[in-house]
């Protein structure tokens, strides 16, 4: 794969961590309004969504998609430093790209955010979001947090 494409799916998938942040609902409440046609699009789009700031991107598609807003606030909860979104882009990044199989990056990413994994990444007050991403994999991959 190569780095373009890599880019790509850390771009959307911060900006899925942003919009979930902006609308204060899970991260598989917010996979849930695309489709993988939907992200074959953001992904094709992201080399120019790069240019702009995530406020607009992010703007345009809770108007688009009629995202409405949750009660999952993860950053007032949070008792420590709040990961930066980016951050946590590069988290489920990393875990989509070693789950997915036959280049099939939508799926991928339909699966890992619509998982139990993503409350867990979610958990600022945990330590899961700065775990080794093959310990994600392997959590992610067995259905529960590998003791």
């Amino acid at each position: 794969m190569s780095n373009k494409r890599k880019d790509d799916i850390f771009y959307v998938c911060t900006l899925i961590e942003y919009i979930a942040r902006e609308t204060r609902n899970h991260r598989k409440d917010i996979i849930a309004y695309f489709d993988k046609d939907d992200l074959s699009r953001q992904l094709r789009l992201a080399e120019v969504n790069h240019s702009l700031s995530f406020e607009q991107v992010s703007d345009e598609l809770i108007e688009e998609y009629n995202i409405s807003n949750g009660n999952f606030d993860t950053v007032a909860e949070c008792k420590y430093t709040v990961p930066s979104i980016t951050s946590i882009g590069r988290v489920y990044q990393m875990l989509v790209l070693a789950v997915c199989k036959d280049d099939n990056v939508e799926q991928a990413m339909i699966d890992v955010f619509s998982s139990f994994i993503s409350d867990e990444i979610s958990d600022f007050n945990s330590n899961v979001y700065y775990s080794n991403p093959d310990y994600l994999r392997c959590s992610y991959l067995n259905g529960m947090m590998l003791a």
